[in-house]
């Protein structure tokens, strides 16, 4: 009995229940659970921002915002996620709108036009206590598109401005000196090199290509012809619609008058990658295109960067053509803002800052390294538009769409220009009829009063 007991003293287990002992793995288990759970949580999956990034669906431009995808989660550890993206400006307004509707669901960026800042602000958050660094050293006229009752709902993340894009091979052969200066000249050029070309049997060849289809495009294109006739912004920033005038008739019966003659019948249907694939492909002269300027902070100076495929010293820029009532580019470009629904504002404030950055590091390099195209009197956005000057003393500037003005209302009152316009080119109204619709209708839409276009704008830039 003694050697009995001293083997239960020895191993006191043996003595205890069988419950005690399954309860006993029991805990080591759950505990060792937790500590697996522990672990596991320890490291939680990566963030996914949602990125709506209108321009980045341009084939060419892909290669470019892939690898800043791939530099952005490999420096924060952040995954980005790209919506699909409509081609028209006012398309991709609707989807936004459409998108930050739907919550934390939507987008957590996105790229923001410059006309769509009143449209959509109340979704957008305000970055000026977020960015307060950045927007200190950017050049206050740059915000002035993206800020709305004092809340900046973008940041600036390239500034476009109207230019004409042309061939200079062509022009030496053809004996110009210089790029047309106004709208005269452009069509006696275009003219004479499309009747030489065809000569030689190009058959398909254009003196001048444009964006004619019923698209944001369109508004860009007729309010440069409207501001060389004299015609006036639409929507003066006096909150007067000033459509309905002579000199906006004018300009639209003379770029009626291309289709067909300088223009292709066509034209009426081209968005901007249809008339940019004309031009590279060699089948046109001239063609109105877009030169985009850094948002380098405070600098005066425009440094254009350009998008066309043809060989260097081919292409050359100018401004837009002018008139009797000046020379202007209308003024384009996009912000980043974030969304006031994001579930994940830190990161996607990160993602802000880090491409604005990335935007101006990758222009520096490209204005030192790149060979630049023939430029000649290209605008000055750091000018105002002066109509009350005479032809010789103007230097071509920028015009802004009344997207200010008209604020929420913006898309009707493009919407409503476009289809007047349109309308003249496609021969389905004449310009006096369509302008005086036009004028009745952006009074119903807006409630603005009727007036006359006015003779000095102050560019916002």
């Amino acid at each position: 009995m003694a050697g009995a007991f001293h083997t239960v003293t020895e191993h006191p287990s043996a003595a205890l229940p069988r419950w005690t002992l399954a309860g006993a793995n029991a805990v080591g288990i759950f505990l060792l659970t937790l500590a697996l759970v522990s672990c596991k949580r320890s490291a939680p999956e990566p963030v996914t921002l949602t990125y709506f990034r209108p321009g980045w669906s341009q084939p060419e431009k892909l290669p470019i915002a892939d690898h800043l995808s791939l530099q952005f989660t490999q420096e924060t550890g952040t995954r980005l996620k790209n919506l699909p993206v409509p081609e028209t400006t006012l398309d991709q307004l609707n989807l936004s709108r459409k998108l930050l509707h739907g919550g934390g669901s939507g987008p957590d960026v996105l790229g923001v036009d410059l006309i769509w800042s009143s449209a959509l602000e109340e979704d957008l958050l305000d970055l000026r206590p977020y960015l307060a660094t950045e927007i200190s050293a950017l050049e206050p006229r740059l915000l002035r598109g993206y800020t709305v009752d004092g809340k900046v709902v973008a940041i600036p993340y390239q500034v476009q401005v109207g230019v004409l894009e042309y061939r200079t091979d062509l022009l030496r052969e053809y004996g110009y000196q210089h790029p047309p200066r106004t709208w005269d000249e452009l069509e006696s050029m275009a003219a004479r090199i499309q009747a030489g070309e065809r000569a030689k049997g190009r058959k398909a060849f254009w003196g001048y290509v444009w964006q004619g289809a019923p698209a944001e495009s369109l508004t860009c294109n007729a309010l440069e012809w409207q501001v060389a006739e004299g015609g006036g912004q639409i929507i003066e920033n006096s909150g007067t619609i000033s459509v309905n005038n002579p000199a906006t008739i004018r300009a639209w019966r003379r770029a009626k008058r291309w289709i067909g003659w300088i223009s292709p019948p066509s034209v009426v249907a081209y968005r901007e990658l249809d008339s940019q694939n004309a031009f590279d492909s060699g089948e046109a002269a001239f063609v109105r295109d877009w030169g985009g300027t850094t948002v380098t902070p405070r600098s005066p100076s425009l440094l254009l960067y350009w998008g066309s495929w043809l060989m260097a010293g081919r292409t050359g820029y100018t401004s837009i053509p002018g008139g009797p009532g000046g020379w202007a580019g209308t003024l384009g470009g996009s912000g980043l803002a974030v969304s006031r629904h994001s579930l994940h504002p830190q990161e996607a404030i990160a993602l802000v800052r880090f491409l604005v950055r990335a935007r101006i590091e990758a222009r520096e390099w490209e204005s030192a390294s790149a060979a630049q195209p023939e430029l000649h009197d290209l605008p000055l956005i750091s000018l105002s538009y002066d109509a009350s000057k005479k032809p010789s003393q103007r230097k071509a500037g920028v015009v802004s769409r009344p997207s200010s003005m008209a604020g929420h209302t913006y898309e009707q009152v493009a919407r409503a220009y476009i289809d007047a316009v349109h309308s003249v080119l496609t021969g389905k109204k004449d310009a006096p009829e369509a302008a005086a619709a036009l004028e009745k209708q952006l009074s119903q839409i807006t409630g603005f009063p009727i007036g006359p276009p006015k003779t000095t704008y102050e560019s916002p830039n």
